[in-house]
C-alpha cells in the first residue's frame, strides 16, 4: 500500500479509502468484518463511514458494525484513521423532531456523542460535514468544533459535497476566528465520467490545502466493465448504470472506454481507480467493496501505472471541463 498526507496535515493515510456504506444494507456483519480485516492486512488504514449509513430504520447500523469490529481488539482501532459524517436526520421514521439534523451546534454535539457510542471509540479522527447547511453560519459550526477538539472527541474536520465557494467561506471564517485549522479534506463526486469537480471544487481544495477524496469512483458501476460483463453473461447493469446505458451516446462512450482498456490488457474498474490516483490534489478514492474479492481488485489499482497513450485515450473519451473560468468564459 502507498500512503500520502491528508491535505496540509501531518496525518498519513492510504491511497485508497475503505468505504463502508454497503455494511449492513448489502453486506452482513461477518463479511463486513472480514473485509475490514483484509483491508488492514493490505495496509489500507483510512476507513470512511457516516452516521446515517444503514438508512431508514437502520440508520446508524453501519457505525455499529464498525464499532463491534473495533471491540474485537488486536489494535484495530489504533491502526485505523476513522472518518464519519454528520448532517442527515437521525430521528427514526415517524419521529421527526427539530434539531436532529444539519449542522447546528446542538446537533453536532448530539451527533458526535451518538457516533462515538456506536463506534465504541473515544475519538473520531476526521469528522466530516456531509452537506452544506444554508441556515447555520460557519461561526457557530466552528465554535462547536473547537469545543469538540478541546474535549478530544474529534481531531480533524472535513467537508463532503461542498461547492468551491463554501470551501473558501468555511476556511476564511476559520482563519478569522483562529483556533481550528479549518477544513482539511473534501469528499466529492469525481470520476472519469463525472469531472465537473475540476472546475471549482478541486481548485478550491488545492488552494486551501484540502485533500480530495472522490466518492463513486466507478460512477455507480458504469466504469467497472459493465458492457463486457453483460456480454459474458455476468451481472447486468442496474440502477444508475442501467439508466445511463439506455442513452446511446453514453453507451458508445463506455464501449470505447472498454475497448481502449481491452487493447492494453487493463481491467476497467482498476483503471478508473488508478486514473484518479494520477489526478492533482487527490488523496485517494473511496472504494465500497461488498466482498473481499472486490477489495483485492481495488487494491491492485494502487500499483497500476497508466502509460501516456492510455491517459491520452481516456482524456479523449472523457474530456474534462477544463479550469474555471475558461471552461465557461474566454
Amino acid at each position: 500500500m502507498k500512503y500520502t498526507q491528508l491535505g496540509r496535515t501531518g496525518l498519513k493515510v492510504s491511497r485508497l479509502v475503505l468505504g463502508t456504506m454497503n455494511f449492513g444494507p448489502q453486506t452482513d456483519e461477518a463479511t463486513s468484518h472480514a473485509i475490514m480485516d483484509a483491508a488492514l492486512d493490505a495496509g489500507l488504514n483510512f476507513f470512511d463511514t457516516a452516521n446515517v449509513y444503514g438508512w431508514g430504520e437502520d440508520k446508524g447500523r453501519t457505525e455499529t458494525i464498525i464499532g463491534n469490529w473495533f471491540a474485537k481488539g488486536g489494535d484495530r482501532r489504533d491502526k485505523v484513521v476513522l472518518a464519519t459524517k454528520v448532517y442527515g436526520n437521525m430521528a427514526r421514521d415517524g419521529e421527526a423532531w427539530p434539531n436532529h439534523d444539519k449542522l447546528s451546534a446542538l446537533n453536532i454535539r448530539r451527533a458526535v456523542d451518538a457516533s462515538l457510542k456506536r463506534l465504541q471509540t473515544d475519538h473520531i479522527d476526521l469528522y466530516q460535514f456531509h452537506h452544506i447547511d444554508r441556515r447555520t453560519p460557519f461561526e457557530e459550526i466552528w465554535q462547536a468544533v473547537d469545543v469538540l477538539v478541546q474535549q478530544g472527541k474529534i481531531l480533524y474536520v472535513g467537508s463532503s459535497n461542498f461547492p468551491g465557494y463554501k470551501i473558501a467561506q468555511a476556511n476564511e471564517v476559520a482563519a478569522r476566528r483562529g483556533g481550528t485549522i479549518g477544513l482539511v479534506s473534501e469528499q466529492c463526486l469525481y470520476n472519469l465520467a463525472e469531472r465537473r469537480a475540476e472546475m471549482e471544487v478541486i481548485p478550491a481544495a488545492q488552494e486551501y490545502g484540502l485533500g480530495v477524496i472522490p466518492w463513486s469512483p466507478l460512477h455507480g458501476g458504469l466504469l467497472g466493465g459493465v458492457i463486457r460483463k453483460e456480454a459474458e453473461g455476468g451481472r447486468r447493469a442496474s440502477g444508475r448504470a442501467a439508466d445511463a446505458l439506455a442513452d446511446t451516446a453514453i453507451r458508445e462512450r463506455i464501449q470505447a472506454y472498454e475497448d481502449l482498456l481491452g487493447k492494453h490488457g487493463l481491467e476497467p474498474g482498476e483503471t478508473a481507480l488508478a486514473w484518479l490516483l494520477t489526478r492533482p490534489g487527490v488523496t485517494g478514492p473511496i472504494v465500497g467493496p461488498r466482498t473481499v474479492e472486490q477489495l483485492e481488485s481495488a487494491i491492485r489499482a494502487v500499483g497500476l501505472e497508466l502509460g501516456d497513450e492510455v491517459l491520452a485515450g481516456l482524456d479523449e473519451i472523457f474530456p474534462g471541463p477544463g479550469p474555471s473560468p475558461e471552461a465557461f468564459a474566454w
